[in-house]
């Protein structure tokens, strides 16, 4: 049995309780967030404290908690030489105080408060200072799911990066699609399978392959009609920032 307190009361770190909690090889036997508040309305509330002096002994510590809380929060435990883990993206594993081990638990999935997510699908990033806290890690992730991957802070970096932008950036230009639909009276359902079919065909070819549109046609007219038509300056620069980026990976001038 891994025994796991969990630090953090947002939407990864609720996430994690869940799919934790519904492991029978795993037991999350305290969580700590400085509200003390429970994280699902299951929980007992004996086994929320706001009081890092509190924490009891376990296994792994998992800190589900903001980026810029992470070095602070792990120089201030009231313990030694236990694994300490954080579920960042980008920032470094050594951000955790040397005072005790450290490691990596990152999901790498966008989480959002009511929205149920499948953890077996998700591809979890481990870190660690040394093979048996790694193996320690790897025996966590593997209840939860098959997709683990031995991922260094520097790779990690650079993957928050590539998530950047397949994930927020491409979920804002989602949001500027739906504000133009609206804007015009056009339902957004329209555009889900054209959505569902470009993120489906990205898992079975390269995405320069998939490539399609005006851009890398290089089609002036269209591109022309289509800036004329938008009225919201930012939009409009958007649309030629991305129009120039395409055709210039694939050695097109406007």
């Amino acid at each position: 049995m891994i025994r796991v307190v969990l630090l953090g009361a947002g939407n990864v770190a609720q996430h994690l309780y869940t799919a934790l909690c519904n492991q029978t090889s795993v037991e999350v036997i305290q969580c700590y967030n400085r509200k003390g508040s429970k994280l699902h309305p299951d929980q007992k509330k004996e086994l929320v404290t706001n009081t890092l002096t509190e924490l009891v002994d376990a296994d792994i510590y998992i800190l589900a908690i903001s980026d810029d809380a992470i070095e602070e929060v792990s120089s201030n435990l009231p313990f030694t030489n236990r694994l300490v883990v954080h579920t960042s993206g980008s920032v470094p594993m050594d951000t955790i105080h040397s005072s005790n081990r450290k490691g990596v638990f990152y999901p790498l999935q966008t989480f959002s408060k009511d929205k149920t997510v499948d953890f077996s699908t998700i591809p979890f990033c481990l870190e660690a200072e040394n093979e048996k806290d790694y193996n320690l890690l790897k025996e966590l992730g593997v209840t939860l799911s098959q997709k683990l991957y031995k991922i260094s802070s520097q790779q990690r970096n650079a993957l928050h990066v590539s998530a950047v932008f397949v994930n927020n950036f491409t979920n804002h230009l989602f949001s500027i699609g739906n504000d133009i639909c609206s804007d015009n009276d056009i339902p957004f359902e329209i555009l889900h399978p054209l959505i569902r079919e470009t993120a489906d065909k990205i898992a079975t070819m390269n995405p320069d392959n998939a490539q399609t549109g005006p851009a890398i046609r290089n089609d002036h007219k269209t591109i022309n009609r289509h800036i004329k038509f938008l009225s919201d300056t930012t939009q409009k620069e958007l649309y030629q920032t991305l129009t120039k980026a395409i055709q210039s990976k694939y050695g097109k001038k406007l």
